[in-house]
């Protein structure tokens, strides 16, 4: 009963098959193989956009390698304090694009917001030469507070960024989560509303490991095959990655997946918000939770058997619990059950 992370699922029937039928014969190398092309084609009607696109294999890589395309070495990139660029990619935004700075803000639900980052790009870029040059800014959607930035909130940021020329990233490792919960075309959360460049992840949502660079903008990924390949993303075999990313966007695969885990992680938030004791400060918008819970309650539930991860806050007890795609009704009962058994033995 893990509930740390999505990364702790296994991979989609759908996608083995695909790798399977994938390893069968030879396929030109270095993303020439005909997956690579369709995937492509197949970005292209999802984003109803004349997108270009380039498999990686994490979404570290995804991230810092679109950042080194729009940041020059002497450049800040403003992100959520909260964002996976700034606390879990081990600096690599900042090795890759030769020493760029993050500069790192605050903001309710782990959300950029205009009214805060109009005045820091005014104060960073406020003595030219002595100062970085404001360059990116990175959101992370869904948020790592499991929120969900909207297309109108997306439109505001974006707004800033024309204003001041800057370019604007998504981080979508969990993109699919964040779509299923707006209910929205994807190009309405991205190249619409105003995103440059997403970094496109699978891994999260029934893939092996498989993510993507994908530029929206025209003109914005001149040199990046070159940056891709130097830091050694640029895979002999691409058609594996490739293959992955065809079959988890076939069907609608990559939506039902993400809808599934947004659903059990409602379930749970809601049947936890039932107990004594329990708070839950932030909306429950995609595919993880976020309560505040009693130590007893804590324990307990680590007594039974349930992994889970605490989760620096202010709020102290504060824990993450994350559901994927395969996480089941039975699983989330079976967790609720105990915690109430845990709650009225307290």
């Amino acid at each position: 009963m893990d509930f740390s992370s999505d990364n702790v699922a296994g991979a989609a029937p759908q996608i083995a098959r695909v790798l399977a039928e994938a390893a069968d014969g030879p396929a030109p190398a270095y993303g020439a193989d005909p997956w690579t092309e369709l995937l492509s084609n197949r970005l292209r009607d999802v984003f109803e956009a004349e997108v270009e696109v380039f498999p990686v294999l994490t979404g570290t890589a995804a991230n810092a390698l679109a950042l080194w395309q729009l940041v020059p070495p002497y450049g800040a990139v403003f992100c959520h304090e909260d964002s996976h660029v700034n606390t879990d990619e081990c600096g690599a935004p900042e090795m890759f694009t030769g020493g760029a700075k993050l500069v790192a803000l605050p903001g309710a639900g782990a959300k950029l917001r205009p009214d805060t980052l109009q005045p820091a790009i005014r104060r960073v870029g406020y003595r030219k030469v002595h100062r970085v040059r404001p360059a990116a800014v990175s959101l992370t959607q869904a948020t790592e507070c499991g929120t969900v930035y909207t297309p109108d909130e997306i439109g505001a940021v974006a707004e800033v960024c024309r204003r001041h020329g800057l370019t604007l990233h998504m981080d979508g490792a969990r993109f699919a989560n964040a779509v299923a919960s707006l209910g929205c075309a994807p190009a309405d959360v991205t190249w619409r509303a105003g995103v440059d460049v997403l970094s496109l992840g699978a891994t999260k949502s029934g893939a092996w490991a498989a993510e993507a660079v994908v530029f929206l903008r025209p003109g914005l990924s001149a040199d990046f095959a070159e940056r891709r390949k130097r830091a050694g993303h640029l895979l002999s075999k691409m058609r594996f990655v490739s293959a992955q990313l065809l079959a988890w966007l076939e069907d609608d695969l990559w939506r039902r997946h993400a809808a599934h885990a947004n659903a059990m992680a409602r379930r749970l938030g809601d049947g936890l918000a039932a107990l004594p004791g329990v708070e839950i400060p932030d909306p429950v918008e995609a595919n993880m939770v976020f309560p505040v819970l009693p130590t007893p309650l804590r324990d307990g539930l680590r007594a039974a058997g349930f992994v889970f991860h605490d989760w620096p806050s202010e709020r102290d007890g504060t824990v993450r619990l994350v559901t994927s795609f395969q996480t089941r009704p039975e699983d989330v009962e079976e967790f609720l059950n105990a915690a109430r058994e845990v709650a009225n033995a307290s």
